[in-house]
This record gives structure tokens, sequence and C-alpha cells, in this order.
């Protein structure tokens, strides 16, 4: 099939979806839509977030003139609700047939195969480089992504779609 002919059939399919959704009955899914969904979870951030608040209330505890009243109390609540979000809100990495697609802090970001340059491989480390805008980097360490994986099913995804491989 050709690519006008797949996005005509994925629309129509998506107003199907929304119909079928809004009647209560099941959504179809398109036999060609097979997608690998890889999710990580965030662990540094709200590590970070959580010793801020504990340093902060120790700093301000430790003030022979400070008196705690509600707003610091909201304060702290706002900041461990903001590290119990981002530990909750688990970062992924979705591989579709001509594209890739991920959360960023602005929302989901997808790129389709003519806005990749190209993908490197470190060890731990997946890169993938687009032609313009930010890196995507997912590592193991920082965000507890299965890099292993990720790696074949990209691999396959980069020699598909003639994508440019780097090795580090």
């Amino acid at each position: 099939m050709s690519r006008s002919w797949e996005r005509r059939v994925r629309k129509n399919m998506s107003k199907i979806n929304q119909q079928r959704k809004k009647q209560g009955s099941g959504q179809l899914v398109l036999g060609g839509e097979k997608v690998e969904r890889f999710k990580g979870r965030n662990i540094f951030v709200p590590i970070l977030l959580l010793l801020f608040v504990i340093l902060y209330s120790i700093l301000m505890n430790s003030n022979p003139d400070f008196e705690m009243d509600t707003m610091y109390a909201v304060t702290l609540l706002c900041y461990v609700a903001l590290a119990a979000l981002f530990f909750f809100r688990r970062p992924y990495l979705l591989i579709g047939k001509d594209f890739v697609q991920s959360r960023r802090f602005t929302g989901d970001k997808r790129y389709t195969i003519e806005g990749l340059k190209s993908i490197r491989f470190q060890q731990g480390m997946i890169t993938i480089i687009p032609q313009k805008g930010a890196n995507w980097t997912f590592s193991k360490t920082l965000n507890r992504f299965p890099t292993e994986n990720m790696e074949s099913k990209l691999r396959e995804f980069a020699k598909a779609n003639n994508i440019m491989i780097e090795e580090n």
C-alpha cells in the first residue's frame, strides 16, 4: 500500500473508532498498525524534587523566627504532587511502521521517517536525531528504559525505512 493510502485508511479508521467509542462498543485495530511501546520510569526528577522539599523544610524550620502557615504547607504539598506526577507519568517510546513517538515535557511528539536524520546507539543509551529540533535520548540509567529490546526494534525500523545508524 502506498503511504497516502495508508494515511487515508488510518484517518477513516480513527473516525470509525470515535463513532464506536461514542456507541460504547470496542475499537477496531488496523492489521498494519502494529506498534511497539517501550516504557521507562522517571526516578531522577522525583528524587530531586523530594530532596528539595526536605532541604527547604529543614532550612525553614531551623530559623527561629519562622512560623508555619498554610501557604508553606501548600507549597510543600505542591512539590510533592509534582514529584508524584513525574514518577507516575511514565516516559515511553512508540515505534510504528513509519513513525516514532515519545512523551516530552510539552506533550507527546511524533516524528515520521522524513523528519529523522539518524539513530545513535551507545552502551545503555539510544539517541534519536531528528532533522531539526532537539535530540531524543533514552537512557537505561536515567529513565530505566529497556535499551536492549529498544535497540533491536529500532535497528529493524531504521533498516526498513533507510535511516542512518550511528555506532559509538
